[in-house]
C-alpha cells in the first residue's frame, strides 16, 4: 500500500524518500491540494501493468468533470468524428 504525503513533504524528504522506494520497495502518492497528483513507486512496479482488481481505485481517483461532462463529451465526439479513415488494408499485407 503507497504512503500518501503532500507536495511540500515530497520536496523537503525526496532522498529519503527515493531511498525508501530503491531499497524498500515503498510507494509514495503525492497530494497536490489534497488530491493525488503523482505517484513515486519503484521502477519494477512501473513497469508492470495494472490489474483489474486495481481499477474501481484507480476509477474513484479519476477526476470530477462536474458542470464540463457535457461539454467534455461533445468535444471527444467531434474529435471521433474528425479522425481519418482507417484503411482496409496496409502497405505490409
Amino acid at each position: 500500500m503507497a504512503k500518501t504525503i503532500n507536495a511540500t513533504e515530497a520536496a523537503r524528504a525526496f532522498s529519503e524518500i527515493i531511498n525508501s522506494v530503491k531499497y524498500k520497495g515503498e510507494s509514495y502518492t503525492i497530494l497536490r491540494g489534497g488530491k493525488p497528483a503523482a505517484a513515486i513507486v519503484p521502477v519494477e512496479a512501473a513497469t508492470h501493468g495494472r490489474t483489474i482488481k486495481e481499477l474501481r481505485e484507480i476509477i474513484k481517483n479519476l477526476p470530477k468533470l462536474g458542470k464540463d461532462a457535457e461539454m467534455f463529451l461533445k468535444d471527444v465526439e467531434e474529435g471521433i468524428q474528425r479522425q481519418p479513415p482507417v484503411p482496409e488494408t496496409t502497405a505490409w499485407e
